[in-house]
């Protein structure tokens, strides 16, 4: 009888690669997880249990055939492991490392609601597709036919690079046009090269490139271009510029110097990791060293913002979130990270006013955690005399995003928006009420997840594909 290779998890602990130690990794912005080796990934891929229903794939926005793939790892069938992630997933070594997998498939295994702690499913997904570039099993798209039709992308990140990643691959014509000078969005200047190197990345960026993908880079639409020229020049447009308004901060004192949107801050950090003049950061005000770091905000921006002010020499990291840890928004394991590198978390906190221009300080109210709200999240409220100040140099505003007025900006009345800003959208397809116009991503969704413009991007690119080829469509090699 052949041994069964799967159904470890008894006999098998589970192990996430090697972590390194905080005080090494403050010291840099290099990944802070090493890679798996093959015997040690096959040995966790073998912890699966292949359960009939397996809750990883179906709580995956995208639904990738994780047992399949455990398994064929687990047998050390490395290339059509990695061929069975890449048919879901157009960048699974960038889920596998941004994902929070706590929420979501390794959050929902049956074996960690059983007590035996869950398969490292992130961890695997970006060994599979490593090692596949590594060995040169990642092969540039060729379409079968090349197709007349076009297609314009307006915002190169996750979800708009999804999107371009498919047409090509069923033959249409792309371009992809963006207000910055490198693809990518969030993936290239938000997410910090801790948890993200940025080699990863513009590979991506570089493979569509030779795929035929065209980039029209330092592309401002409604300044440099107008959505009317664009919309003329293609078959198809898909707006998927996510959402770059940053919430704001009330109360007296919140248009001091030193107080600083989450975003200008990534990305001058990013910027410097790629050898950018950044001269807000070469200056000192997007820097936090040998600064007291005030942090307002518990989602995973919050906690890109205090792991970057660590390792930039701050004197002192504070986060401030008004409610309490098993509230927040962001992922544990970002909180546990953060801890361990030496920020402080201050619990039921919430920011009144900031004293001071340049500011010094922030005057803080404690708070206390109510009835739920629409949500179900218990409401923080005031807890009266508790005020206190809390010093500070620099105060970075990481409460969320919201999208920017596009109508107005394009100059696009008929550009239908939700009561948030958000572009109205059919469910799935990404189908405007403009004809040929399709949205994708946070634009539609609000600030949510990469993987999520990732399954847009790919359900959009399908739409596409459906309604400019027709049911005969020529699919890709």
């Amino acid at each position: 009888m052949a041994k069964q290779p799967m159904l470890k998890f008894v006999q098998t602990a589970r192990e996430m690669p090697e972590k390194r130690g905080a005080e090494t990794r403050r010291e840099d912005f290099q990944e802070i997880y090493a890679e798996y080796a093959r015997a040690k990934a096959e040995e966790q891929s073998a912890r699966c249990s292949q359960c009939g229903v397996p809750y990883c794939q179906s709580h995956c926005p995208l639904h990738n055939n994780i047992p399949d793939w455990l398994r064929l790892t687990a047998t050390g069938r490395l290339r059509e492991a990695y061929e069975v992630s890449q048919a879901t997933n157009t960048f699974p070594e960038i889920c596998g490392r941004i994902c929070p997998q706590d929420r979501l498939c390794e959050g929902n295994c049956v074996i960690e609601q059983s007590g035996h702690g869950t398969v490292t499913i992130g961890a695997v997904e970006k060994y599979i597709t490593d090692t596949a570039w590594e060995e040169g099993w990642v092969e540039i798209p060729k379409p079968a036919v090349e197709r007349s039709e076009s297609v314009g992308i307006i915002g190169g990140g996750p979800g708009g690079l999804a999107a371009a990643d498919m047409l090509r691959r069923a033959g249409f014509q792309v371009t992809i046009y963006d207000r910055y000078d490198r693809a990518g969005g969030l993936l290239t200047y938000g997410i910090p090269g801790f948890k993200l190197e940025k080699p990863v990345v513009m590979r991506r960026n570089e493979q569509l490139e030779k795929a035929g993908v065209r980039f029209v880079m330092n592309c401002s639409v409604g300044e440099d271009m107008s959505f009317d020229e664009i919309r003329a020049q293609h078959d198809a447009v898909i707006i998927a510029t996510g959402v770059y308004k940053s919430r704001d901060l009330p109360g007296p004192g919140a248009g001091a110097t030193g107080i600083e949107r989450a975003i200008d801050y990534l990305t001058a950090s990013n910027r410097k990791s790629f050898g950018d003049s950044v001269p807000e950061f070469d200056e000192g005000r997007l820097n936090a060293e040998g600064k007291r770091v005030v942090v307002i905000g518990g989602g995973d921006t919050a906690m890109d913002c205090v792991r970057t002010a660590i390792r930039q020499g701050a004197t002192s990291v504070k986060c401030l979130y008004r409610r309490d840890r098993a509230n927040m928004p962001g992922s544990q394991r970002e909180v546990q990270n953060a801890e361990e590198e030496g920020v402080q978390f201050e619990w039921l906190t919430a920011p009144v006013a900031f004293k001071g221009d340049p500011v010094n300080a922030v005057v803080v109210q404690k708070m206390r955690l109510g009835a739920p709200d629409a949500t179900g999240r218990q409401s923080p409220e005031v807890i009266e005399g508790s005020e206190y100040d809390e010093p500070a140099d620099l105060v970075i505003k990481a409460l969320g995003f919201e999208p920017e007025d596009l109508p107005k900006l394009w100059g696009q009345p008929e550009l239908a928006v939700t009561r948030w800003g958000t572009v109205k959208a059919e469910f799935t397809t990404g189908r405007t009420d403009l004809p040929g116009v399709y949205a994708v991503g946070d634009i539609v969704r609000g600030a949510s997840l990469v993987v999520w413009a990732i399954r847009d991007g790919r359900d959009c690119a399908e739409a596409i594909i459906a309604d400019l080829a027709g049911a005969g469509s020529v699919a890709a090699e």
